[in-house]
């Protein structure tokens, strides 16, 4: 349950907070008030996208932040499986939005992806947009209700349906590939034998590229290092005043005074170690120049062979080692050129084995499907004579492609009478936005009665409705409350007088700035409320009387 909603700097939020209760939470206000940017900021904070134009006018920052107590133990593991751990029953998410455009969204003061943030919202929340009910008019998404419906038994088969799939593709994809006539067999043919016998013939050892590069730069350098050497020999053993016969004097003259001072022994015999380090140095200087020589030939096969390598490097992978790979992949290609038919043979059957998985999960699912979309179009069309479809008849109708696909073979759509007499027809050809309206309303509460998702946002589904017709919705809306946490804006005061906890978002402006709040309202100033919403600009005793009674009226419906 969405238990605190804080916003700060966002459109014409300066800064708001409200705390939802459960049952049935109703928004209203004035048009332009900015009752939309509510559910924005929700959207915001659960993943949705980010402009710059969102922030508040100067501010360097816009934050939204949610609280959810999580009371379900299956929603707590699914949580705990994306390492989210709920503390105290509860996690905290939030959205900062910097003035860069930049943004850092946190779950529990851990940043998070926004991809990880809307895999929890999924599991937290469903919001229905102002115009949601459109998405009836495409089909496609009429299997999508159908399925959500049916996860707890379809969601596994889905799942292994969609790994066939892949499956039963990369078999038929192999299979076109190996699609060749004996001209290009052969030719085929000739070029792998090209290559696997040029990399043979290179008689390749993993890691000589290393040992040639560094022979190649040590060889390439040589003329410096023996530059080098012959300065180093000349100042430190071979020159004139060396450094050698330098510190064996100095040794000599610390000697001689060491018997006068115990100090100047300890410094005598520091120098005794420098000399001794000093002509192991020289030695093994010495014995590096002796072996140092610089041959043009080696040096050119060298850079022959690094040339050699690097060829094959560029053609068939970066290391020694892919190289290496790359020629047992075309010896197995070869291998099954060689046996062409029988290769074939084999891919045809494994073709075969994956569509007779493939044929046999398509058929499942559809059974599933079916099966739960009589119990779904019964359930919807219980919910929509609850709305006002008085003789309304809603069913799915099936059927098949001509083509496998990760979801199956089926195609469904929905199809509605709204009057005795007339046939079955799509929704596209039959609804109004009204109607739409309440038939997504009637979907969603069945959907919710069969999901865990424990809060549901509705956004101003009241649009083309009025009348009797909002009086049944306003009670549908209360009785789905029941089992829900719901929140909805709405400009009817038949579903706003419904309200288990009422917020009014008001717009106050002055010279220099306009503002946004939103406040709960106690019992008196919800009435006050919903007689603005029947009378308008002018409340009479008569409209404040008719809100009373209609809030009263809403009170009896439990």
């Amino acid at each position: 349950m969405l238990l605190n909603l804080h916003v700060k700097n966002l459109a014409l939020i300066e800064e708001s907070e409200v705390t939802f209760g459960s049952g049935l939470n109703i928004l209203s206000g004035e048009t332009g008030a900015g009752k939309s940017i509510i559910i924005g900021s929700v959207n915001l904070a659960l993943g949705g996208k980010v402009s710059r134009s969102m922030l508040r006018e100067n501010a360097e920052f816009a934050l939204v932040e949610l609280i959810f107590s999580i009371e379900n133990e299956a929603q707590a593991e699914v949580l705990r499986a994306l390492d989210i751990f709920p503390e105290n029953g509860e996690i905290i998410m939030s959205r900062k939005i910097y003035a860069s455009g930049r943004s850092v969204s946190r779950i529990n003061s851990e940043t998070v992806s926004a991809s990880v943030m809307r895999k929890v919202a999924s599991l937290l929340i469903d919001i229905h947009g102002q115009h949601e009910h459109e998405s009836l008019l495409a089909k496609r998404n009429h299997m999508k209700y159908l399925d959500d419906f049916a996860k707890r038994v379809l969601a596994e088969r889905k799942k292994l349906l969609a790994e066939v799939y892949d499956e039963y593709t990369a078999c038929r994809k192999k299979l076109e590939e190996a699609s060749l006539d004996a001209k290009q067999q052969a030719r085929e043919l000739s070029f792998l034998q090209y290559e696997i016998d040029e990399i043979d013939q290179a008689d390749l050892k993993p890691g000589e590229d290393e040992v040639l590069e560094a022979d190649f730069k040590k060889m390439s350098h040589g003329r410096k290092i023996t530059e080098a050497i012959a300065e180093c020999q000349e100042l430190c053993s071979e020159g004139n005043e060396n450094a050698a016969d330098l510190i064996g004097r100095s040794v000599r003259a610390l000697h001689m005074v060491a018997q006068f001072d115990a100090s100047m022994e300890a410094l005598s015999g520091q120098l005794e170690e420098v000399e001794n380090l000093f002509s192991d140095f020289n030695r093994e200087l010495s014995g590096y120049a002796s072996e140092l020589n610089f041959s043009e030939e080696a040096f050119q096969q060298i850079e022959d062979r690094l040339n050699q390598i690097n060829h094959l490097k560029a053609k068939y992978g970066k290391t020694i080692e892919r190289i290496l790979e790359a020629r047992q992949e075309k010896e197995e290609k070869l291998d099954q050129l060689q046996h062409y038919e029988e290769y074939r043979q084999q891919l045809q059957e494994n073709l075969s084995q994956a569509e007779a998985k493939l044929n046999q999960l398509c058929q499942e699912v559809t059974e599933i499907r079916k099966s739960y979309a009589k119990d779904l179009t019964v359930q919807t069309t219980a919910a929509l004579q609850d709305l006002n479809f008085m003789d309304v008849r809603f069913e799915m109708e099936f059927s098949r492609l001509d083509h496998f696909t990760a979801n199956g073979w089926d195609e469904t759509r929905f199809m509605i009478s709204t009057n005795p007499g007339e046939p079955l027809k799509p929704l596209d050809a039959v609804a109004s936005g009204g109607e739409l309206s309440r038939i997504m309303l009637a979907l969603k509460t069945v959907l919710a009665e069969h999901d865990e998702i424990e809060t549901l946002i509705f956004d101003e589904i009241d649009s083309g409705i009025s009348g009797r017709t909002a009086q049944m919705v306003a009670e549908k809306i209360k009785m789905t409350g029941k089992n829900h946490q719901i929140i909805c804006i709405t400009h009817l005061p038949q579903i706003a007088a419904m309200a288990d906890h009422h917020f009014l978002i008001e717009k106050t402006s002055s010279a220099d700035s306009t503002i946004s709040n939103i406040r709960p309202l106690e019992r008196e100033e919800s009435i006050q409320e919903l007689a603005r919403m029947l009378g308008g600009v002018k409340i009479t005793d008569t409209v404040l009387q008719n809100a009373k009674e209609m809030k009263e009226m809403a009170d009896a419906v439990r």
